[in-house]
């Protein structure tokens, strides 16, 4: 019932799912790209209810208080507080050793505002967990939601980025004025 509501409000919202079903790998990062509005969190619920797909996600703590800090768990939320300097990806990567299928969904960008460069937390969990990314493009503009093959990371950030910033070229977020600005994320890796 849930699923069929969820395909639904999709298809009403006018989204179409492309891709390949990342449910084939049962240990991944997604890398959802990108995070402009509110309206992205609703998308990726409905998205894990109508595929269906078990993902995880993080978000800022304050987000978790009561009253829908319950509500934020079930649907899959971890807290996280960003102003401790608490070795995240360790713990994160960490996380990807007790469980036999795990997936969190996090934003390169870290945040809904503009940014000069990504965030490159959820490229080294994946490094440290030996664990897939998978790209998700939320692209509001042709009412979209692409998943990519899995990629395995090199390793090396640096090397990577370009093929990263590639499958997200092009891309529409809900605000694409608050998407990250790529040719800043070009200068600072190739510094």
């Amino acid at each position: 019932m849930v699923k069929m509501l969820c395909r639904f409000l999709l298809k009403l919202w006018g989204f179409k799912v492309t891709g390949p079903n990342p449910e084939v790998v049962p240990k991944k990062v997604y890398a959802v790209y990108p995070h402009t509005s509110n309206w992205d969190f609703l998308l990726g619920i409905l998205l894990k209810f109508a595929m269906p797909i078990d993902v995880n996600y993080i978000a800022k703590d304050s987000l978790f208080r009561w009253p829908h800090g319950i509500l934020f768990r079930k649907l899959g939320g971890i807290p996280v507080d960003r102003s401790k300097n608490n070795n995240f990806v360790d713990t994160m990567a960490n996380l990807y050793n007790k469980y036999d299928k795990l997936a969190f969904a996090i934003s390169p960008e870290g945040t809904r505002k503009s940014v000069s460069k990504f965030k490159s937390g959820f490229y080294y969990i994946a490094v440290k967990a030996k664990v897939p990314i998978i790209l998700v493009k939320f692209d509001f503009g042709n009412k979209v939601v692409d998943y990519s093959e899995p990629f395995y990371p090199t390793g090396v950030y640096a090397d990577d980025l370009p093929f990263i910033i590639n499958h997200f070229k092009g891309t529409k977020g809900k605000n694409p004025e608050l998407a990250c600005q790529w040719e800043d994320e070009f200068k600072q890796e190739n510094k």
